[in-house]
């Protein structure tokens, strides 16, 4: 994943709190439950497939096994395709995998994930040129909105709509070829949405969302594209309890799935990701290496961010 910061200066910059951040009264709603252990499994389903890198044998098993699971909780579901040029000049496969609830509802909360895999471990001391695992960068979100989906099966919404978009192809890109290397299925999407003229009044994107004690700051193109969504988002975290893993702080931007869908679609959509802009290695130790395996997933964690983004919506749904 290629990190661009919106100023130079923000290498070595303080991460600042959000004066305007602090959380205000919500109205209080039933939340369902949501289950961390099942949003383990489901990362562990990903893993035990292997890499799920473009073109792999595990890509079309994996998108196999997404829509076979939003197939029996969504009104819904279906895998948007098309190909894409990677940086090594291959063409691949894409598979977008898409779930969609409620789908009458005018008013809609788009919610989404990455699920394929880095293909090489560029970040290693060994094995570099041979694919991850991917068990927090690829299947940790994908994990939380596979539970989320079940979930809005089990309990459905009365007033508005999801759609959960599993996207493909984010993570196959390279620093030397450019942002746009990265996150091709969300590029395709956003410019040929699953429904025609597809609006949401606002979007989540979780990424890397899974590893022991992951702090998720406040990213920069978030707040410079959607801050209310921050705000409601970082608030429902401090009302469910995980104010710890939820600071009213920034950090720097990062380019991933979100960014084309602000641009090119059009849609207010920020990023649930773990970046610390004022570390080397922002996105964890393990990050694009051998070491993202299911060891380093943390089940409370998993449920910070879940029971997040599930208040979100039903307080959306219900106030």
């Amino acid at each position: 994943m290629l990190i661009i910061f919106l100023m130079t200066s923000c290498q070595t910059e303080e991460k600042k709190p959000i004066i305007d951040m602090t959380p205000k009264p919500m109205k209080t709603v039933k939340v369902p439950a949501f289950n961390a252990d099942s949003a383990y499994q489901f990362v562990k389903d990903q893993v035990d497939i292997g890499p799920r890198y473009p073109g792999s044998e595990g890509q079309k098993t994996c998108a196999d096994y997404l829509k076979g699971k939003l197939e029996g909780w969504a009104d819904n579901a279906m895998i948007q395709e098309t190909t894409a040029v990677v940086p090594t000049g291959e063409t691949v496969p894409v598979y977008n995998v898409i779930g969609v609830f409620n789908p009458d509802a005018k008013k809609r909360i788009l919610l989404s994930a990455h699920w394929d895999t880095r293909p090489f471990a560029d970040q290693d001391t060994e094995r570099v040129n041979e694919p991850i695992l991917g068990a927090n960068d690829g299947g940790s979100g994908v994990g939380v909105l596979l539970e989320i989906a079940r979930i809005l099966h089990q309990d459905k919404l009365q007033k508005v709509g999801v759609d959960i978009i599993l996207w493909d192809v984010e993570d196959s890109g390279t620093s030397a070829a450019g942002s746009e290397s990265y996150c091709k299925g969300s590029q395709f999407w956003a410019r040929n949405p699953h429904v025609p003229n597809y609006k949401a009044a606002f979007g989540i994107n979780l990424d890397m969302v899974g590893a022991k004690d992951a702090i998720f700051y406040q990213e920069a193109y978030s707040l410079q594209f959607a801050s209310s969504i921050v705000r409601k988002v970082w608030q429902a975290a401090h009302m469910s309890g995980h104010g710890s893993h939820f600071p009213f702080e920034s950090t720097g931007g990062v380019t991933d799935d979100h960014v084309f869908v602000n641009t090119i679609a059009g849609i207010p959509m920020i990023d649930i990701i773990q970046f610390d802009s004022s570390l080397s290695n922002g996105f964890g130790s393990f990050w694009h290496t051998h070491d993202d395996n299911m060891d380093v997933i943390s089940k409370k964690t998993l449920k910070a961010v879940g029971e997040t983004v599930t208040r979100v919506v039903y307080e959306e749904d219900r106030k």
